[in-house]
């Protein structure tokens, strides 16, 4: 055994009775204050009976909260368990837990985490509630077989390409209705152009004839034998899907209706036209939504029920975890990283994050850019002075900002319009402009266009 780490007397103890554990693949090292146990490191296994074990003996020690860095998905099963024996546990950026040089071992990493918790060092990583970790799971998943169905579909679309089979110049989407009509028939061994181009939809743009024209490929057995899997793999990932949105939607009507009885609003229509979604759940998930929330996100401009749904099984319907709207902000990394010293901002950069309600929010406020609407004037405004980039963050935070306030307080969005925006930005500016005239003893007379 590795020497023990002595005490720090000098700190403040906040968790008198608080543990370490170092989390590993094969292992995990527990230390708790050395007046609990003749051996207050002990090492533990990953099977389901060494974690039972790890958490009778904390018990046993007196423990009542316990540290562990966030490694990979090794700490979800210690988490749970702990959680269940109802042990407070942090779950802490292992960032925010580096030691000294040299001193990197698993007996004195997991010490080092008890002495950073005693002396209250450590922030508690957020972690929602159960029910909407479950929904967190069966949304990742479709948005995993989303991604999967999308990587076929280039694939697909790379073997019509080699074969010289142009459909993707006479088609936005070849896994739309007349595009997989195509490419089954192909499969079936039907080669002729005019019979492939007759599957057309009415409301394909380009003619059968140019259709038929783009269809005089190469065939090819081992392209052929390709097109076939890839096609095979987008059906099975589109059959897979369709048990994800029925095991969500069986889900979401189980959980508790926190609507009070209130109707689902009217679905409000869009100053921009809406490109319908292929990947959308076949269910009426915004209703479910509205039941599980108690309001309406997708009142707010730019805000789909894809990306509500992206937020809410990521931060949870409970705003309350986040003091203020900052600080919800600044847990999505929407926040400017100013680094200041002296009392003066010294550099600015850039807080990385894959937060997948983050990614989502800056995706929605990217679509404002041709949006006829308050958020979409402002965010032409910010983009014109900042840029793209800083003009998307500012409106992620914006609409963040909005989300916070609509599931705490139950405030309800209503869209002002870009005309009400852009005559309140010109007010303001007339106002400046007559402050600054003022203070250079000048008058500034207002007279109508000519």
């Amino acid at each position: 055994m590795r020497k023990i780490q002595s005490a720090d007397l000098s700190l403040e103890v906040i968790h008198r009775n608080a543990a370490g554990i170092d989390i590993g693949n094969e292992s995990h090292y527990v230390a708790v204050p050395q007046s609990r146990d003749s051996q207050p490191v002990r090492r533990y296994g990953c099977t389901t009976g060494e974690l039972k074990a790890m958490a009778d003996w904390l018990k046993q020690c007196g423990i009542q909260t316990v540290a562990m860095q966030s490694t990979g998905v090794y700490w979800v099963a210690v988490y749970d368990i702990l959680e269940q024996v109802g042990l407070e546990v942090y779950l802490v950026n292992a960032r925010d837990t580096k030691n000294l040089p040299g001193r990197k071992s698993d007996v004195q990493e997991s010490q080092w985490l008890m002495k950073l918790h005693t002396y209250g060092l450590l922030r508690n990583s957020f972690r929602p509630v159960q029910e909407i970790r479950t929904m967190r799971t069966y949304w990742r998943q479709r948005n995993d077989l989303v991604q999967s169905a999308g990587r076929h579909i280039q694939r697909i679309q790379k073997t019509l390409t080699q074969m010289n089979i142009q459909l993707a110049n006479v088609l936005s989407d070849v896994s739309g209705v007349t595009g997989q009509a195509i490419i089954k028939a192909i499969l079936e061994g039907e080669r002729d152009p005019h019979k492939l181009a007759a599957f057309r939809d009415s409301r394909v743009k380009a003619s059968e004839g140019q259709i038929a024209r783009s269809l005089e490929g190469n065939w090819q057995p081992d392209l052929l034998f390709v097109l076939k899997q890839e096609q095979e793999g987008y059906e099975f990932c589109q059959k897979q899907m369709a048990e994800c949105d029925q095991q969500l939607k069986q889900y979401l009507q189980n959980s508790e209706d926190r609507s009070q009885g209130a109707a689902l609003p009217e679905e409000q229509r869009k100053a921009r036209r809406q490109k319908k979604k292929g990947n959308k759940p076949q269910f009426d998930l915004r209703a479910e939504l509205f039941r599980l929330t108690g309001t309406d996100l997708t009142r707010i401009d730019s805000i789909d029920v894809m990306t509500a749904t992206t937020i809410i099984s990521e931060a949870g319907y409970d705003m309350s975890k986040w003091e203020t709207e900052n600080h919800f902000v600044s847990w999505l990394r929407l926040c400017p990283d100013n680094r200041i010293s002296g009392g003066k901002i010294i550099g600015k950069g850039r807080l990385p994050t894959n937060n997948r309600a983050t990614v989502a929010l800056r995706m929605a406020a990217s679509t404002l850019r041709l949006s006829d609407t308050y958020l979409g004037a402002q965010f032409r405004r910010l983009r014109t002075k900042l840029g793209a980039p800083c003009a998307i963050k500012a409106m992620a935070a914006k609409l963040a900002r909005l989300v916070y306030r609509m599931l705490r307080y139950g405030m309800k969005y209503l869209d002002r319009g870009a005309a009400f925006y852009d005559a309140e930005h010109r007010r303001l500016q007339i106002k400046h402009l007559k402050w600054k005239a003022a203070n250079l003893g000048l008058r500034i007379v207002e007279a109508p266009a000519t």
